[in-house]
């Protein structure tokens, strides 16, 4: 049983991106995939290399950010052993997506010496804070395109009454959900308590954190570079290097919601920041291009510098003792 869970969570998200690829052809013509392929390989380098600088600058102030988390729990992992980890968890979740965060917590366990317990504990708790910058992203877009947003809700003829009622069904499901789920001892949901309890344990690790400063600066800086990252990939193709940074930042935002619904975005990454961009008068294949482009980029960096990290880090700590 266990190894069927394990196969399905590499099957399912390969599944879902090869689907997407699928719509991706199935909804182009040759002509427009040829453009498509014509203008990633016509793309300007100089902007992609930039955008793989940010990128490498977001990866490495992750690696020290993580130290912030640890201190309390009494461990100073070495940088070098925090940046290997750091690479190591997105080129394993090129491979399963989210198990690169239990690989990074086993990898300062047998290198550090820090219980895996803690050190996830640490890694849940960062990604609670990467969740609540990802949360202010999508309102700053929805608040920067309220305006786009509601021309269209009222082409559908969606009005308040309506908006209002569905909010209504929401708000009664999750009461109905909430209440279920205190009650019932089914494994599955023994499980999501267990994880609720792991957050509420990461969550408390960044109250007793004593460089409370420095890693919210961190935290910001890492998620400006990831926007860094996107925007100057406008630059790569001649149509959208008139996009404006308040056209990207939807397209950025439904990028970085889809990347780990499957094995590094793959497939659905492209279309979805394609799909968004045509939304702003670009044409499907520059959008096509622009989400290729993007994501090639960044999966050729992760496994470039995560299969580097897999040979350096036995090294680096063989020379270390």
């Amino acid at each position: 049983m266990d190894r069927i869970k394990s196969l399905l969570k590499i099957i399912v998200p390969f599944g879902i991106g090869l689907f997407f690829i699928y719509l991706t052809i199935n909804t182009t013509t040759e002509e427009d995939r040829d453009r498509i392929l014509a203008s990633v390989k016509n793309a300007d380098i100089r902007f992609v290399l930039l955008s793989l600088l940010f990128g490498t600058l977001s990866h490495l102030s992750r690696a020290y950010r993580w130290k912030f988390l640890l201190e309390p729990l009494g461990y100073q992992p070495r940088y070098v052993n925090s940046v290997l980890a750091v690479m190591i968890t997105y080129i394993a979740n090129l491979g399963v997506p989210r198990s690169g965060e239990i690989l990074r917590a086993t990898t300062m366990t047998t290198y550090e010496k820090i219980p895996f317990e803690k050190s996830f504990g640490t890694i849940i708790a960062e990604r609670l804070v990467d969740l609540v910058f990802l949360l202010s992203f999508v309102l700053i877009a929805l608040s920067l395109q309220f305006d786009s947003i509601w021309s269209i809700l009222k082409e559908k003829q969606i009005d308040n009454n309506t908006l209002m009622l569905y909010g209504g069904v929401v708000i009664v499901v999750v009461i109905i959900i909430r209440w279920m789920f205190k009650r019932s001892q089914h494994p599955w949901v023994m499980k999501l308590k267990g994880l609720f309890n792991g957050l509420v344990e990461g969550i408390l690790s960044l109250k007793n954190m004593s460089k409370k400063t420095p890693f919210i600066l961190h935290s910001l800086f890492i998620w400006v570079m990831y926007l860094a990252m996107f925007y100057v990939i406008k630059w790569t193709i001649p149509e959208t290097d008139s996009l404006t940074l308040i056209q990207i930042l939807p397209a950025f935002v439904v990028g970085a919601l889809t990347i780990s619904a499957t094995n590094g975005g793959i497939g659905i990454y492209p279309f979805s920041v394609g799909l968004m961009l045509t939304a702003f008068g670009i044409s499907k294949d520059a959008g096509l291009a622009f989400g290729w482009v993007m994501w090639s980029g960044q999966t050729a960096m992760v496994i470039v510098f995560g299969s580097l990290a897999f040979f350096i880090l036995p090294l680096v700590n063989r020379q270390m003792r």
